[in-house]
């Protein structure tokens, strides 16, 4: 498995769109021209990472990491803002492991009411609150050799994290109004778009359990980091919904993708895979009629005049690093004339987007 091979299958068809401006003045893609991907090499060219489309730099660092930490039983951590495709991420680890033949178990901690969050997870005896009429397998016994995603983690109620530090700490645990050690062999996968750390200093998370979990971090950047991934990922959803609803389209107008390129996407691949499927809904012949209007309409980014707090925060961050020589850490350094922490400077920079452009740097302007 090699990640430089990251997107060659449908990236190739899009070098004009993302890398050059001599485009054709109407359309930047024709999907009859090119064949349809490999399903074997579907999106990536990496044997358990069908789904992930792209191959911006930024990508292939987290995939990258994934593949690492894939083999092992390690706890991984990932990170990154709502609609990014920490699932697939996770998904990708579980099928690159040893337990890929046993079952991955997803968890949504966010959308599961605190009150049956444990005996979601833990199962429960019968009898063990109004309504208990049978025992009843959680989530770790269901997921029993395999993997377990919980996503959005951030959201555990503090009252039962003292129980996922037990299993995660020794596999084993009591069904809820059980007395019976029950052990499960389980990965944990977890994910979320909250900064953990800052909770966990504000009392709102776990310290020891942070910690636990922050085995193997990997940070999942926003489409805004990686807007050659953009064209790639219109294809593939154009591909999709156009099969799904037995339409044929075989072009994109050029300044339909100029402006789905330089969207800033706040809802990152989510929203452009809505975005799109609402396009080939209304898309009638064989060209994408896509509604950029509504996105022209939406807040955007000015130079030199920000627009949203975020936008506020980034320009100032970089403004802070410019000043530093791109030094983080150290009297000087941006971290200290923001006065943050360096490690919270770090994750606000992934956060927000924000890398040094590539070149040669001055040895005093080296990251420490």
């Amino acid at each position: 498995m090699n990640p430089t091979d990251l997107g060659t299958t449908e990236s190739d068809l899009f070098s004009d769109a993302t890398q050059s401006r001599g485009l054709p003045d109407t359309i930047v893609m024709s999907l009859l021209e090119a064949p349809p991907p490999d399903s074997s090499r579907q999106c990536t060219g990496i044997g358990g990472m069908a789904g992930i489309v792209g191959s911006s730099r930024a990508l292939q660092n987290a995939l990258e990491m994934a593949l690492m930490v894939a083999p092992t039983d390690s706890t991984v951590l990932i990170q990154g803002e709502t609609g990014t495709g920490k699932e697939l991420i996770a998904q990708a680890i579980h099928r690159n492991s040893p337990r890929r033949g046993h079952s991955f178990v997803k968890t949504n901690c966010a959308a599961i009411p605190h009150g049956l969050l444990e005996s979601e997870l833990f199962g429960h005896e019968r009898g063990a609150f109004t309504g208990a009429i049978t025992r009843r397998v959680g989530r770790f016994e269901t997921a029993h050799r395999g993997s377990l995603f919980l996503d959005e983690v951030g959201d555990f109620p503090i009252e039962v994290q003292a129980k996922l530090l037990r299993v995660l700490q020794g596999g084993e645990f009591e069904r809820l109004g059980g007395m019976q050690t029950v052990r499960a062999d389980v990965r944990l996968i977890a994910a979320t778009h909250q900064d953990l750390e800052t909770l966990a200093k504000n009392g709102e998370f776990r310290d020891d359990l942070y910690y636990r979990l922050n085995v193997f971090p990997i940070y999942v950047p926003p489409l805004r980091a990686r807007r050659e991934d953009i064209a790639p990922l219109v294809m593939h959803f154009v591909r999709t919904f156009a099969d799904q609803m037995n339409k044929t389209i075989v072009e994109v107008p050029k300044e339909t993708m100029r402006v789905l390129r330089d969207y800033p996407w706040p809802g990152n691949i989510r929203e452009l895979r809505n975005f799109v499927e609402r396009s080939v809904i209304l898309s009638n012949g064989p060209t994408l009629s896509a509604p950029i209007q509504d996105l022209k309409g939406a807040p955007r980014p000015v130079t030199g005049c920000p627009v949203t707090l975020e936008d506020a925060e980034r320009e100032h961050i970089h403004k802070a690093l410019k000043e530093a020589k791109w030094v983080v850490s150290g009297p000087r350094g941006a971290a200290a004339r923001l006065g943050i922490k360096r490690s919270t400077l770090y994750f606000r920079m992934r956060k927000l987007g924000i890398s040094r452009a590539p070149g040669p740097a001055p040895e005093q302007a080296r990251w420490q």
